[in-house]
């Protein structure tokens, strides 16, 4: 029996998360926003939003391997966030934009196929920080 492969994403996003915090940086995720994920929609541009999910920023944080959940605060207003794990694009420190990036739906190749070259040539849109794919 082929049992299905776990994804190393939501392995990689704790562990990156931990560095920030361990690093005194503050964690933050650009998420491709879609049906499934809960946000302010008044905070989303071009599709897509950036999150602090700092301690000191949200309450109730949960990095499973599906979901992160938490409170946060926008505007002043305390709302309940909820992003599929498929829908983090990248996370990164925002003082430096050292993180991961990912890519929307990705799933991890076979052992015997490498990953699709040109994934890391995809132009940032402005404003946010560049980022590398670390392998």
């Amino acid at each position: 029996r082929h049992v299905a492969e776990i994804s190393t994403k939501p392995y990689l996003i704790r562990a990156l998360y931990e560095w920030c915090a361990d690093s005194g940086y503050t964690p933050q995720l650009l998420v491709a926003v879609d049906g499934r994920t809960r946000v302010p929609p008044g905070f989303v541009k071009d599709g897509q939003i950036v999150l602090n999910i700092s301690a000191g920023a949200t309450r109730n944080l949960t990095l499973d391997n599906d979901w992160i959940q938490f409170s946060a605060r926008f505007g002043g207003v305390s709302h309940e966030i909820a992003i599929p794990g498929d829908r983090v694009v990248a996370i990164f420190a925002r003082e430096n934009g050292q993180g991961m990036h990912f890519e929307p739906g990705e799933t991890p190749a076979p052992p015997d196929q490498p990953p699709a070259s040109g994934a890391d040539e995809a132009p940032q849109p402005r404003g946010k920080p560049t980022l590398k794919v670390v392998k």
